[in-house]
């Protein structure tokens, strides 16, 4: 590789990961997920400053063109960050439901109760409304 795009790549590994720890200080991104991106731009800034890495690794599994050789781990990271993102998803899916029942269930009884959904007043409240939900469906099962 020529002496420019060692410069370039080497700038865009550091700009990628000035965006992650900027997005972290922000709080856009939380840290849980700005791991697997650190990561992959250390990765990227390792192979921009020692080139030899890449082609090594290239010539160890027969690939004759080096740079190729960074499709498979690209590849690989949107695999595993679609799958995550899945896992995610599905788990925020499932908080959703749980919520939307518990909201219908503190709706039921609150019509029970004859009140107004816009003015109760504080004698009328369901016990442990106010909480996270699991005090009002305890006590609704009792």
């Amino acid at each position: 590789m020529t002496d420019l795009v060692h410069v370039m790549s080497g700038g865009v590994s550091v700009l990628l990961l000035a965006g992650v720890l900027e997005l972290v200080r922000r709080r856009k991104l939380t840290e849980e997920y700005s791991v697997i991106w650190i990561v992959c731009a250390g990765a990227l800034l390792v192979l921009s400053l020692w080139p030899a890495v890449l082609h090594t690794a290239a010539e160890m599994l027969g690939v004759h063109y080096p740079p190729a050789l960074l499709l498979l781990p690209l590849i690989l990271f949107g695999f595993v960050a679609s799958l995550h993102f899945s896992v995610v998803i599905s788990r925020q899916r499932r908080q959703i439901e749980r919520l939307v029942e518990e909201v219908a269930l503190l709706d039921a009884d609150l019509r029970a109760l004859g009140g107004s959904r816009r003015a109760v007043a504080s004698e009328q409240m369901v016990p442990g409304a106010t909480g996270d939900g699991r005090e009002a469906a305890q006590q609704r099962h009792v």
